[in-house]
């Protein structure tokens, strides 16, 4: 017997806490991180480099319609008969020791908890993917030693579930019990101490009934890991080798392509074979909303808006046209890895991955209700090959008229879109010519000025090459005009110098002169003055010898006193000037 493995991955809320001991890997050589980076390989490469809002669009585009709510995860360690022997011993041991003082009794802190310690309650969303690989339980291979019971009813207590495994105590390391939102039922995960217990334990209980009163059986897959991963990081975006299964929301247990009979009606919700066997009404069984084969005119695609042609996602409720109209259902499942989606027109299920219908259902034709087709014998096997062959000429038909009509309309907007795009292309031929012309005239004009400026501008530089001569005339003379101040300037200050020199002396010989000058006055005076006198005075005078009489008591003043005086005194003077 082949079995596939699963994947769980538990999306968390920003907000929320991790639980304790969730995380699981087959491969033990593999670290947390190791896992988580696994995990995140291809979040990371979609959500690098983009925005808060990119990122926030790309996450909401993902998770679809599903909701957060909170789940109650509730942990079992089943105790051994040697641990229980320990702790028996270790009480004695305790016993037989002597009590110590009181102060070394008393610790320094005091541990305490509030609460259930093995209940945690997290908020987020269970996500289950199927792996690509089956293996077979004769083949010595690697699997896992978790394995997961997908459906246990709730009528089923904690105490009947531990009933229900209790064969299984011995080799159990732990139990989780997870409880979400889906009524009705809860998950059990498993870890076994190895692959042979887990082996054993599936062989032994897959397929068995819980009870003999109650019809559920245990449904049990081998775990590949479980690991626990936060909305913002990209929980929801898809990962590459695993298919995420959608759930049956009347027996709320998980769909994969190889339950028999897959169907999602047009209220979006998704429902067994079985289940509908059960029902005898063509509206839903859960919103009792009728279904007809045709589409109603509020489906349309999210992406064009189109209402044909439409493929509804199993998964998020996505819709989208088909590939034959705008390839948006596939462009989705190429976005977000949602690998079934179900035609709104006659109920069939796609693979993507698979590339073919997985449906097993066919619409009744009295009252148009899905159920499932089953015959036997040769007259049975003839009508169903007639029912194929009929079913395929149907279906080649309509595809053949609508792709007919597809390509018409095709052809049509091609004809609308051309000829505007003529009438678009003349209008701007002729806006083109237009500016053309303006732009010629314009040429022309900028022709004409850029001469006349080129003229200017030759005068201009031959006035300033003109003017640059002069100046350098104007700087060269300049040069030696300040040179012949130079030297002008020190001829004059040699010139000053003389002058003062010359100045000085001419002074000098001018007192001199002077001096010269008023002696010969002095003596032409004095000749003049002994001319006048008496003969016998000049005689005295001219011999040198002057007799003068002594003075009287009370002399008077006469000439002769007088003379004599004046000429003793014009004898020095005259001597002196000799």
């Amino acid at each position: 017997m082949s079995v596939s493995l699963v994947v769980i991955r538990l999306e968390l809320a920003d907000q929320s806490d991790s639980p304790q001991g969730f995380h699981y890997c087959a491969v033990s050589e593999m670290s947390e991180d190791e896992m988580k980076e696994k995990a995140l390989g291809s979040a990371k490469a979609t959500l690098g480099g983009k925005t808060d809002l990119e990122r926030g669009a790309i996450l909401h585009q993902h998770l679809g319609s599903r909701v957060m709510s909170d789940m109650v995860i509730e942990t079992f360690q089943p105790s051994t008969e040697a641990e229980e022997g320990k702790e028996g011993d270790a009480s004695q041991t305790d016993a037989n020791m002597t009590p110590d003082s009181p102060s070394k009794q008393l610790p320094d802190q005091i541990s305490f908890f509030s609460g259930n310690p093995s209940v945690e309650i997290v908020h987020g969303i269970m996500h289950l993917y199927k792996t690509n690989k089956m293996t077979s339980l004769t083949e010595d291979v690697r699997r896992s030693a978790m394995l997961c019971i997908l459906t246990v009813p709730t009528t089923m207590t904690s105490h009947d579930l531990m009933k229900f495994v209790a064969p299984y105590n011995d080799v159990m390391e732990h139990m989780k019990i997870i409880r979400d939102s889906t009524p009705n039922q809860y998950m059990v995960l498993v870890k076994f101490r190895s692959q042979a217990d887990a082996d054993s334990f599936y062989t032994t209980c897959n397929g068995r009934q819980f009870n003999s009163i109650e019809d559920a059986v245990c449904q049990l897959v081998y775990v590949e890991r479980a690991e626990v991963i936060k909305s913002e990081e990209g929980a929801s975006l898809p990962v590459m080798d695993l298919t995420e299964l959608p759930k049956c929301t009347v027996c709320l247990e998980r769909m994969d392509e190889s339950v028999n009979g897959v169907l999602t009606t047009l209220c979006n919700h998704s429902f067994h074979s079985q289940c509908l066997q059960r029902w005898e009404d063509a509206s839903c069984p859960v919103c009792r909303y009728c279904q007809t084969p045709e589409p109603v005119e509020e489906n349309k695609c999210f992406e064009c808006g189109v209402q044909e042609n439409l493929w509804i996602c199993l998964i998020c409720g996505h819709i989208g046209c088909g590939r034959y109209v705008s390839r948006h259902a596939y462009k989705h499942f190429e976005e977000t890895q949602h690998t079934y989606a179900m035609q709104l027109t006659n109920h069939r299920v796609w693979d993507y991955a698979g590339d073919n219908y997985v449906h097993r259902l066919v619409a009744s034709k009295t009252d148009g209700k899905m159920v499932q087709y089953e015959c036997e014998g040769d007259t049975c096997q003839d009508e169903k090959i007639d029912a194929l062959q009929l079913e395929y000429s149907y279906l080649l038909t309509s595809q053949l008229e609508s792709q007919r009509i597809y390509w018409e309309n095709k052809i049509v907007h091609l004809e609308k879109d051309t000829a505007e795009e003529i009438n678009n292309m003349k209008a701007k031929f002729k806006e083109t010519i237009d500016k053309c012309d303006s732009l010629e005239r314009k040429l022309n004009e900028l022709t004409k000025d850029k001469q006349s400026i080129d003229k200017k501008c030759s005068q201009l530089n031959n006035k300033v090459s003109k003017l640059s001569q002069e100046l350098r005339e104007e700087q060269e003379m300049n040069r030696c005009l300040r040179a012949n101040q130079t030297q002008l300037q020190a001829q004059l200050q040699e010139e000053e110098r003389r002058v003062q020199d010359t100045a000085a002396n001419k002074d000098g010989q001018i007192a001199e002169l002077q001096e010269q000058l008023r002696d010969v006055m002095f003596y032409l005076e004095t000749q003049q003055q002994i001319d006048r006198m008496p003969a016998d005075t000049r005689q005295e005078i001219q011999e040198g010898q002057i007799n003068i009489a002594s003075a009287p008591a009370a002399p008077q003043p006469g000439p002769s006193a007088h003379g004599s005086g004046k000429l003793t005194g014009r004898k020095g003077r005259s001597k002196r000037g000799k």
